[in-house]
């Protein structure tokens, strides 16, 4: 029996990688691990995140470039930092934030 997996964080949330010196936007979730294996594969197994929880795809930008990222619920923190993230994409995706959270566009037109 399967069990229902419950996002932590939001469509339109800033969140901040645990270790690693990033923060991103999430644009989409994936309720568990839906990536290659050789993605899997290539990260080290002492740091490698189990499958069987959401993973989250971000607008992510650190202090030198912005960049796509993919990344387990294990891995990320809420960002209260409040300040925006300047990633080219999110204006395409997102209105301004309100309370801190993008506002997703409506991309049907």
């Amino acid at each position: 029996m399967n069990s229902i997996k419950i996002a932590k964080f939001t469509i339109g949330q800033v969140v901040k990688h645990r270790f690693f010196p990033f923060r991103g936007v999430v644009y989409d979730i994936d309720p568990e691990f839906d990536n290659t294996d050789e993605w899997y594969d290539a990260i080290p197994e002492d740091v490698r995140p189990h499958k069987d929880q959401p993973f989250y795809h971000l607008f992510a930008e650190n202090e030198e470039t912005s960049y796509v990222a993919y990344v387990s619920e294990q891995n990320l923190l809420a960002d209260e930092s409040g300040k925006p993230v300047s990633h080219p994409e999110l204006r395409e995706w997102f209105e301004e934030p309100e309370s801190g959270v993008y506002v997703p566009r409506d991309r049907a037109h």
